[in-house]
C-alpha cells in the first residue's frame, strides 16, 4: 500500500482539534498484526499492547529493573512457589474491578495451545488463586528468570473474553479470528478508540487509569507507512511527531535540523538467517532427495560468504553491529567469544561446498520480511548477491510482516531472515524459543528451521533448573558457543536503533525499541 504526504496529512489531522489536547503522531513501516495480546509475540504489537493491557510487572524504561506494575509486590514462597499481591482499586477501561481471577485466567490464557507466548510461561506448572488479591504462581523448578517473564503477561478481563467468544487466543496460523482481534480492554493508561488495519490506529488517555503519568500525551495516533521515504517526508513537513524506523541516509539531515532531534542506541534484538535443517528435500530446489542445508558445511560456507562489514557500513550506514552471537552483549550468557564471527572468506566458503558435494551450488529458496527490520529487504538482496558468488542462486522473495511470520511458522521457507529482541534480558529466552527441538512449553516456538541436536537440548534443559546463577550462567554461554560451531543460525547483526522526531518530543530510549506510554512528553 501506497501513501502520499497528503494523505498523511488527512490521517494524522485527528484529534487536533482539542487546544489542551496533546497528541502524539508516530509512525512506523509495518501494523501490529493483531489486538490479542496472547496471540503473536512480535516486539511492536508487543509494545503497542502495553499502552492499553498492563502486566503484573514491568521493566523502568530508565533502569530495565522490573518492577511493580498490576503486582504491588511479591514474596519466594519456596523455590518454586512465587506469591504475588495484586495491586487493589484497579478498573478495566469498562469499570469493572481486575482481580486474581483475571490474573489467573490471564496467565493459562497465555500457556494455552493456540498462544505464541509460552516462551514467556515456560516452567510455569499452575497459577492458583489465594485470594482475590493474591496469587501463587507454581514452577516445575526453580526459575530465576520468573518475573522478568512476567514482564510480557499482560492481563486482559476474564468476564470480557468469555462474554466475547475469545477465551482461547487468536491461531495465527489461520485467518480465524476472535473479538479480541480487534477490539481491547485492558487496564492501561490507554484505550483503544479506534484500529483499521494497516491504516491507521488511535489511542485515547484512560481518565480512570490508577496510575500517574509523568507524560503529558492525552492522544496517540499511529499511521503505519511502508514507504520509508513517505515516512521521513512527513517528519520533516511536520506532519508526525516521530518516526520509530527512520531512513539511514537521512539521520545526518535530521540530525542537523534545528527542529528535529535523532535519540539512539543499541537495540537488544540481533538479525540472523534460520536454514530449514529437517525436511529430507528443500522445496524449489534443483536438488532433489537430499537437503543441502542438513550438511553443517554448507551452512557455513553461506556464512562466510556473507561480508557482513560492507552490509554494515553500506547498506546499514552503521546501524548494524556485526556479530557471531545469536544474542546482544545486553543479554545474560554472552561473551566475548560467542560475539566472535567466521571470518568473510569466499575461496573458503567455495571449498565447503565443494567438500559438501555442490562444486557447483544449488538453487534455494530465500524468504524475508520488507518491512520490520532496518533495511531488511536490501541487506537480503546484498546477501542474495554475495551467495550468488559461491554459486548459491537464492531465489528471493519478500512479504510484509502480517503476512511474512505466519508463513515462516508454518515452516515455508527453506532460508529466512528473523530478528530477535530478548525481553528477559536472558540467553535462555533466546536459546530456548531459536536452538531447543520443537515440543511444548515455548520449546522452539520461533526454531522453524527445525534445528536439533540432543546435546543443545540437554545444556538447555540444565539451565532451566539450575539455580546456582554462576553454573547457569555458564551453562547458557556453552549452549551459545554450540549453536555457533553447529552454525544452526547464522547471526549477522545487533541492531542500532535511531528514534527520529520534533525537537518538542520527550521520550526514553529503550534498548527494547519500544515507548514507553507513560513517559512521553510533547512540550
Amino acid at each position: 500500500m501506497k501513501y502520499s504526504v497528503a494523505f498523511l496529512s488527512a490521517a494524522l489531522a485527528l484529534g487536533t482539534a482539542g487546544v489542551q489536547a496533546k497528541t502524539f503522531k508516530w509512525t512506523s513501516a509495518s501494523d501490529i498484526p493483531t489486538w490479542d495480546i496472547h496471540s503473536q509475540n512480535n516486539a511492536l504489537a508487543n509494545g503497542v499492547h502495553a499502552s492499553v493491557y498492563e502486566s503484573l510487572v514491568y521493566y523502568n524504561s530508565r533502569t530495565f529493573k522490573a518492577e511493580p506494575v498490576l503486582a504491588t509486590g511479591w514474596k519466594q514462597m519456596t523455590p518454586t512457589q512465587l506469591r504475588l499481591t495484586l495491586r487493589t482499586g484497579v478498573k478495566f477501561h469498562d469499570g469493572s474491578t481486575f482481580s486474581a481471577d483475571d490474573a489467573v485466567f490471564s496467565i493459562e490464557r497465555a500457556m494455552a495451545k493456540t498462544s505464541n507466548f509460552a516462551v514467556y510461561t515456560a516452567g510455569i506448572d499452575k497459577v492458583v488463586k489465594v485470594d482475590a488479591n493474591t496469587i501463587d504462581i507454581f514452577t516445575k523448578d526453580p526459575n530465576p528468570v520468573l518475573l522478568n517473564q512476567l514482564t510480557e503477561l499482560r492481563m486482559m478481563n476474564k468476564a470480557w473474553a468469555e462474554k466475547n467468544n475469545s477465551v482461547a487466543p487468536k491461531d495465527i496460523k489461520t485467518k480465524d479470528e476472535n473479538f479480541a482481534h480487534r477490539n481491547a480492554m485492558g487496564t492501561g493508561p490507554f484505550t483503544l478508540k479506534e484500529w483499521q488495519p494497516d491504516q491507521k490506529l488511535v489511542l485515547t488517555r484512560n481518565p480512570a487509569w490508577w496510575g500517574k503519568a509523568e507524560g503529558n500525551v492525552t492522544e496517540v495516533i499511529y499511521t503505519p507507512v511502508r514507504n520509508v521515504s513517505t515516512r521521513m517526508a512527513a517528519l520533516l513537513s511536520g506532519e508526525v511527531d516521530f518516526v520509530l524506523d527512520p531512513s539511514p541516509q537521512d539521520l545526518g539531515r535530521v540530525r542537523a535540523s534545528p527542529d528535529l532531534k535523532v535519540v539512539d542506541g543499541i537495540e537488544n534484538r540481533t538479525i540472523f538467517f534460520g536454514m530449514d535443517q529437517f525436511r529430507d528435500e528443500l522445496p524449489g530446489s534443483d536438488v532433489k532427495g537430499k537437503n543441502p542445508l542438513k550438511d553443517q558445511r554448507v551452512r557455513k560456507a553461506l556464512y562466510q560468504a556473507i561480508d557482513i562489514n560492507t552490509i554494515a557500513r553500506v547498506t546499514l550506514r552503521g546501524l548494524g553491529q556485526p556479530t557471531g552471537a545469536l544474542v546482544a552483549p545486553q543479554v545474560n550468557g554472552w561473551n566475548e567469544a560467542v560475539h566472535k564471527r567466521y571470518p568473510f572468506n569466499v575461496a573458503a566458503a567455495q571449498k565447503l561446498l565443494a567438500d559438501a558435494g555442490y562444486p557447483n551450488g544449488f538453487e534455494v529458496d530465500f524468504a524475508c520480511p520488507n518491512n520490520r527490520y532496518i533495511n531488511d529487504e536490501a541487506i537480503c538482496q546484498a546477501v542474495t548477491a554475495m551467495w550468488a558468488r559461491i554459486g548459491v542462486k537464492a531465489k528471493l522473495r519478500t512479504l510484509p510482516l502480517v503476512t511474512y511470520f505466519p508463513m515462516i511458522q508454518r515452516y515455508e521457507a527453506s532460508i529466512y531472515m528473523l530478528g530477535w529482541g530478548v525481553p528477559t534480558f536472558d540467553a535462555m529466552y533466546s536459546l530456548q524459543s531459536l536452538v531447543r527441538t520443537v515440543g511444548a512449553q515455548g520449546d522452539g516456538n520461533y526454531n522453524v528451521g527445525r534445528y536439533s541436536n540432543p546435546q543443545m537440548d540437554g545444556l538447555i534443559e540444565r539451565a532451566k533448573k539450575e539455580t546456582n546463577l554462576k553454573l547457569r550462567t555458564e551453562l547458557l554461554n556453552r549452549a551459545l558457543i554450540l549453536q555457533n560451531q553447529d552454525v544452526a543460525h547464522i547471526p549477522l547483526h545487533n541492531q542500532v536503533i535511531p528514534w527520529a522526531m520534533k525537537k518538542n518530543i520527550d521520550v526514553v530510549h529503550r534498548a527494547d525499541n519500544r515507548l514507553d506510554w507513560r513517559l512521553i512528553k510533547v512540550n
